[in-house]
């Protein structure tokens, strides 16, 4: 075990180093959503003739490449200290965001959208981290990093399209990477100068194979629900071959985890209650966030025609719902609620706002649609940032960083494969009930077998919605198990992680 060095921070600095963090947040935010709105001038740029094909791996890379490297992140908080790593991953990301700038084929974009994804998936988990440590004895009560977390976030998710849409369409679609170099460097330059965290002096080892094996297992698995019913079919050769490699790595990455002198994921941190059900309802919760957001912008593009630009307008009322969290949790912390009271008050929001997403219609009123689109930012406003401060609360001081990047890395597989489960529940019950073809070919249809198709497109959804519905519910149950107790420390930062929030792209 390695001793950790204090340090000693003036409360000038920690602020500085609290707007770092946020500054950093809202850098990853709007990177996770910006691309998507700008994929067609991209493609016209650097390939009109085959470019289309090759937009999935331009979403994807990012997302591939940030939840490979978590596990290792998370380590290396706790090896080398939160503040190299903070460094590096900023350092990384601008890295990439420069390349892929400069980019002058999608071949290039992709790997440098990759590259740029190493560093994105430290902007978010280690800054969590990073916010963690910032906190003096002195501060008590939870401060305001709750509310301007959630106000970021939930800025960044709405505005992220838009802004990509309007870079792309007013200047060109490379500023959508250049605009993150001067914000990043000005971050980083702060950082080096400014932050002060806990130094390790005990070297350590660090489970390089085990990073390995996390990456491995968790890059196939989102290939596989990636391509899974979708690119190819679930009993073709390649998904069946990379599933069973999948469920190979996955056996082989618990068993080192298991065997390692220092693991990447401790298999200890499974004991602590508040860890294991944190964990397992993260998941959950990516699940049904992916099955809600992605579902209902479908439903918005393909029954009522809403540009995909606007529909991403319709993410508004969810910025505001998790925005209003930000700015309430404090209180109610004060006023006696526990981290198992917000768990529980937020799945069973998250769980009325995607059932009466599932009454939806060809003709339900689109103010519905926002109205459950508030009340779901209000139940996943609250879920996110106090399951991160409850497993940060409960976890052993020298793994505070493998806890803290934990929760992000079942949140990203939740959500892998809520889209495979939910996509492959809407093609099948499309196919079951429309006038026959795949959801794709809506838009060609004409009179009745239009108004047929649109008709079995909504119930698909429907039942799509009452899915993650059900998800939520089994969320809210295992929500029921956690200690009554509130674990958090007098001195914690009560940080709400809304700001974990991040919106899948919108289809295109």
């Amino acid at each position: 075990m390695s001793a950790v060095m204090p340090t000693v921070m003036t409360r000038r600095q920690r602020v500085i180093g609290f707007v770092l963090c946020i500054a950093t947040i809202l850098l990853a935010v709007l990177d996770t959503n910006i691309v998507s709105a700008a994929t067609v001038p991209i493609v016209s740029d650097l390939d009109p003739v085959h470019g289309v094909d090759k937009i999935p791996w331009l979403i994807a890379a990012y997302q591939l490449a940030a939840t490979a490297a978590l596990p290792l992140y998370g380590k290396l908080c706790d090896v080398i200290g939160a503040k190299k790593v903070f460094i590096g991953a900023v350092a990384t990301f601008l890295a990439g965001s420069a390349l892929c700038g400069m980019a002058g084929s999608m071949g290039w974009l992709i790997a440098a959208r990759a590259l740029q994804g190493i560093g994105g998936g430290g902007l978010m988990s280690v800054t969590m981290v990073v916010l963690r440590e910032l906190k003096g004895p002195e501060e008590k009560d939870g401060g305001k990093g709750g509310s301007v977390g959630g106000i970021v976030a939930g800025a960044g998710m709405a505005l992220g399209p838009w802004l990509g849409g309007a870079l792309a369409d007013h200047a060109d679609w490379r500023w959508i990477f250049y605009v993150n170099l001067p914000v990043g460097l000005a971050v980083l330059a702060a950082a080096v100068r400014v932050l002060r965290l806990p130094a390790h002096s005990t070297r350590r080892t660090i489970d390089f194979l085990g990073a390995g094996l996390a990456a491995a297992f968790s890059t196939m698995l989102l290939l596989v629900t990636q391509w899974g019913g979708k690119d190819h079919a679930w009993s073709s050769p390649l998904i069946i071959g990379l599933s069973t490699a999948t469920v190979a790595a996955f056996a082989l990455f618990v068993r080192r985890q298991a065997t390692a002198a220092e693991p990447v994921l401790p298999l200890g941190l499974f004991r602590i209650r508040e860890i294991r059900y944190g964990f397992a309802i993260q998941g959950l919760v990516g699940a049904a966030m992916m099955g809600s957001m992605v579902y209902v912008m479908v439903y918005l593009q393909v029954v009522r025609g809403i540009a995909a630009s606007s529909a991403g307008l319709y993410l508004i009322p969810m910025a505001i719902g998790m925005t209003a969290v930000g700015l309430l949790s404090d209180r109610l912390a004060t006023a006696g609620w526990s981290q198992k009271t917000f768990v529980v008050s937020g799945t069973v929001c998250a769980s009325a706002a995607l059932a009466l997403l599932a009454t939806l219609s060809t003709d339900t009123g689109l103010w519905t649609v926002r109205a459950a689109l508030l009340l779901m930012g209000v139940g996943f406003g609250q879920l996110i940032g106090q399951l991160i401060q409850l497993v940060q609360d409960t976890a052993p001081a020298e793994q505070l960083g493998v806890a803290t990047t934990g929760v992000r890395f079942f949140q990203t597989l939740g959500g892998a494969l809520g889209a495979a489960l939910f996509g492959t529940v809407l093609s099948r019950v499309y196919a079951a009930r429309g006038p026959g073809g795949t959801t794709s070919t809506i838009g060609g249809l004409t009179g009745h077998a239009r108004r047929q198709a649109l008709d079995a497109f909504v119930s698909s959804t429907g039942v799509v919605f009452w899915s993650a519905t059900g998800v939520m519910i089994l969320a809210a149950v295992l929500a029921t198990r956690l200690p009554a107790g509130d674990r958090r420390k007098p001195e914690a930062a009560d940080v709400n992680a809304t700001a974990f929030t991040t919106a899948p792209p919108l289809p295109r």
